[in-house]
This record gives structure tokens, sequence and C-alpha cells, in this order.
């Protein structure tokens, strides 16, 4: 799926923000979780995350979502990530 597409898909389902996140790596957030839905698509680099009792890696065209109040945590490598992010408060 190409970002304007996600993006219109995005906004179809509800999520009221969509922001485009970067995060510089090699980095590790500790467990911790959001008080919004979250459906998001990277656009470049990779993100892991742990949830739920497992653990995937995400690339570039692979989309996830997450729950609100959902504990997990997220490691990026030296590459870092980009992601395209829909926020549903």
């Amino acid at each position: 799926m190409d970002r304007q597409s996600f993006e219109t898909d995005l906004k179809r389902e509800g999520y009221d923000e969509v922001l485009t996140g970067s995060t510089q790596g090699p980095k590790h957030n500790a467990e911790h979780s959001h008080p919004y839905d979250v459906k998001a698509m990277v656009i470049d680099g990779a993100i892991t995350l742990a949830w739920e009792g497992r653990t995937q890696t995400f690339r570039p065209g692979e989309i996830f979502t997450m729950a609100r109040g959902c504990p997990h945590t997220e490691t990026f490598g030296a590459e870092g990530a980009v992601t395209l992010v829909g926020r549903k408060h």
C-alpha cells in the first residue's frame, strides 16, 4: 500500500490525527502505553514491537495496530524508522 492510500484509509476509519513519526536509531523505548488507538505504516527503516507475549519487526510497507492502553516496548535499529501514524482518541 502506498502512503496516500494508507492516509486515506486512516481518515475513513476515524483516525482523527495523522502524523509522520521519525525516530533516530538505535533506540529502545521501555514498556509504556498510549491513551489512543494506533494504526501505523513503516515508511523507512524498521521498528520491533513487543506486546502481549509476542515480538514482531515491521519494515517498509508493513502496517501495525496497537489498542489504546496496551503495554508494549519499541526497539529501533541503527537505521531508525519513519512511520505514518494514525491516532484515534
